[in-house]
């Protein structure tokens, strides 16, 4: 159980929704975890259940069917949901795809598809990365081309998480290829649109649960008033919006490091060896030690990042910072973890054995973390 009685900037009514939150996984989310592993897909009833137990898109305004609150409601679904080990789509949904719409979509769109999203009836994706283009957003080559009133898309898309689910997907394409990021615009999709397919449900090597797909468009017309926002400013669009993603992505990574540390620690005082405990050794108690201390600083880092992105002031280069550090810390953290679980920790039966599968993307999703130094560097 994450212990956040350190953590500062939390209130009353955080915790209450904390508790809830918690209560909920419990119920809903953590007793279907090897079902779902088995299956590749979260039951669709997960995601309308969680809709009514208030967990979806906190941001959303009240008049789009939405609670009205702040992102810090939306950090502790994420930390809950990582802890907890259940697969993500549902912090995907809330903390970047709501935002699309609340900020870029125009009255008709927010009212056709946020109610929906905020109770779990209408899931959504966003389709960015392609079979040759991946952090490198300005390469995509899927188009839109202008036919009368609607647009006529035409592409591949991969990696596209949701995307067995969705209904509605917010796609990246090109209304101008010849001026590269500017001619970037997206678009919204319906799943029953004609010339929308789904591909294979991707085999990952972590983070079964959670449905990964290619998606392909052929000659998909879409009414003009399908585009989200401005033709030609979908390239500014992603990149405002990816800090907040980035910072989801730490937040994730923080609480998925801690429930690793937790297994291990309680494995550890179980555990015999030699007589004794395997705690008991100077080893595993340094090895232990170390952990903690990149935790505590991690926590204090996660309050810090999530303040400042409270009050609009997180930077990309900030919220980069936030994504490398604590994924790479992550990464350590998990690792360690592992060993200190033996023969044990190699498993499948043992959850730090998923949790260690599951971690591996954390360095690659939201940008690689060879991206993020290049973001954090041009800023230097």
């Amino acid at each position: 159980m994450l212990d956040t009685a350190r953590r500062t900037g939390q209130d009353e009514s955080q915790a209450l929704f904390r508790e809830s939150v918690r209560r909920f996984l419990a119920a809903e989310g953590v007793p279907h975890l090897d079902r779902w592993e088995e299956a590749g897909i979260v039951d669709r009833d997960f995601w309308t259940k969680a809709g009514s137990a208030g967990l979806l898109c906190p941001t959303v305004p009240e008049e789009y069917g939405g609670p009205g609150l702040d992102f810090a409601y939306n950090a502790i679904v994420t930390e809950e949901h990582a802890y907890a080990r259940v697969p993500s789509g549902i912090t995907l949904q809330s903390d970047v795809l709501a935002d699309y719409f609340i900020a870029y979509g125009s009255e008709e769109q927010k009212r056709e598809w946020l109610p929906g999203m905020v109770s779990g009836e209408k899931v959504a994706a966003i389709a960015m990365t392609e079979p040759g283009a991946g952090s490198d957003l300005q390469a995509i080559r899927t188009t839109a081309r202008l036919d009368g009133n609607h647009y006529v898309i035409n592409g591949t898309k991969t990696y596209i998480s949701n995307g067995q689910t969705a209904d509605v997907v917010i796609v990246v394409a090109k209304t101008n290829v010849e001026l590269g990021a500017k001619g970037t615009s997206l678009f919204l999709v319906e799943a029953d649109r004609a010339g929308f397919a789904r591909g294979r449900n991707l085999d990952k090597i972590g983070l079964h649960g959670a449905d990964t797909s290619e998606l392909f468009f052929e000659d998909v017309r879409v009414p003009a008033t399908n585009m989200l926002g401005q033709e030609g400013r979908g390239f500014a669009y992603l990149m405002r919006n990816l800090p907040q993603e980035r910072l989801t992505i730490a937040i994730g990574a923080q609480a998925s490091a801690q429930r690793a540390f937790d297994e291990a620690l309680g494995f550890v005082k179980e555990r015999k060896a030699f007589g004794k405990t395997v705690f008991d050794f100077q080893n595993t108690r340094f090895t232990l030690a170390d952990l903690a201390a990149k935790l505590q600083i991690g926590w204090a880092h996660i309050d810090w990042a999530l303040a400042r992105h409270l009050r609009h002031e997180l930077t990309p280069e900030e919220a980069s910072a936030a994504k490398l550090w604590h994924t790479d810390t992550q990464w350590q953290i998990i690792d360690a973890a592992l060993q200190l679980h033996g023969g044990a920790g190699y498993m499948n039966e043992y959850p730090i054995a998923r949790l260690w599968r599951d971690a591996r993307v954390s360095r690659i999703f939201g940008g690689t973390n060879e991206i993020m130094k290049e973001v954090i560097g041009r800023g230097l």
